[in-house]
């Protein structure tokens, strides 16, 4: 080509080429920041053939599987739904509801810090030292725990524990014995758990207690369900302890709790309902051959509810 004839040509364009590729060297880019992913869409509600396969499993004692792990609260809602119809179809009755993750430790063993609640039916409670299998469900556990009876329908604007005990008349001990039902428990989180109606499955009833009327009298009630030393122990010894207190500062702040939770599904607690209030222990597969006692300390009047495991 003509212009490289030029004296000067060939050398300018070496030069020129030198310095385009120590300019390329000395502004070379950085890596490309990689680009965040969308999170993925929250896992809608089960269909009714999955929560109906629930049911089969459930009857038949062995593990179903897993709600997904990304169900967002409004699914969680609406196939907790569906899975308590079935349940109302084998337990009977609704007869109360159960204030779950209430205890911190109890809410780090599911990845959450929010209480959850399932409902609760008339099969499912029974009496003080009953024997029940010891696979009384497909993935069993016992734990300490309470219940109170409601007595009036203005424990729905209850703002206080003092409030909530002036709106029962029972104080009931009470173990329940939760069923965890899936595949992998490890992977429930507190939507999942929510969704299975928190595991509901059976519980052994203590005495009630009733709540006197005396104001002294339910004073020392009140601060004995915060102050008492809940053991639950059997042959072998104390197995697990804890707090009144260590259930969201008071028992009873599970009923304010729950009450708020109720309403946002269009629910209220009713008269006769029971309550329970969640766990005062680690959550304790049993044994074949043992005797679980829990026992309330500093709580006046309390006495002991036993349960035994075949």
């Amino acid at each position: 080509m003509t212009v490289l004839r030029h004296p000067f040509a060939l050398p300018l364009l070496i030069a020129g080429a030198s310095l385009l590729a120590l300019g390329g060297c000395a502004t070379k880019p950085a890596p490309a920041t990689p680009v965040a992913q969308p999170p993925a869409a929250p896992a809608p509600c089960l269909g009714d053939a999955q929560v109906k396969q629930w049911l089969v499993d459930y009857l038949a004692h062995r593990p179903t599987a897993n709600p997904p792990a990304n169900l967002d609260a409004a699914s969680a809602a609406c196939t907790r739904a569906k899975w308590q119809q079935q349940l109302a179809s084998v337990a009977g009755p609704l007869v109360g509801y159960k204030a779950g993750l209430t205890n911190p430790a109890v809410q780090k063993r599911f990845n959450t810090t929010e209480p959850v609640w399932g409902a609760l039916y008339q099969r499912m409670l029974l009496r003080n030292g009953s024997t029940v299998p010891v696979a009384f469900g497909s993935r069993p556990l016992f734990e300490a725990d309470m219940l109170v009876r409601v007595k009036s329908a203005a424990i729905n604007q209850a703002r206080t524990p003092a409030e909530v005990l002036a709106n029962v008349d029972q104080v009931i001990p009470f173990i329940e014995l939760p069923d965890l039902m899936v595949e992998a428990p490890p992977k429930l989180n507190g939507t999942a758990l929510s969704a299975i109606n928190v595991g509901a499955r059976l519980g052994v009833v203590g005495q009630p207690m009733a709540v006197p009327r005396d104001a002294a009298a339910r004073q020392r009630l009140l601060d004995g369900l915060q102050g008492m030393t809940v053991r639950v122990s059997d042959a072998s010894g104390v197995l697990s302890s804890g707090k009144g207190s260590d259930t969201l500062g008071h028992p009873l702040n599970a009923v304010v709790w729950l009450t708020g939770a109720l309403r946002q599904q269009g629910l209220q607690l009713q008269p006769g309902q029971v309550v329970s209030l969640g766990s005062f222990s680690p959550l304790s597969p049993p044994k074949a051959g043992q005797k679980v006692t829990v026992q309330y300390e500093g709580l006046p009047g309390a006495k002991p509810v036993t349960v035994n495991f075949r």
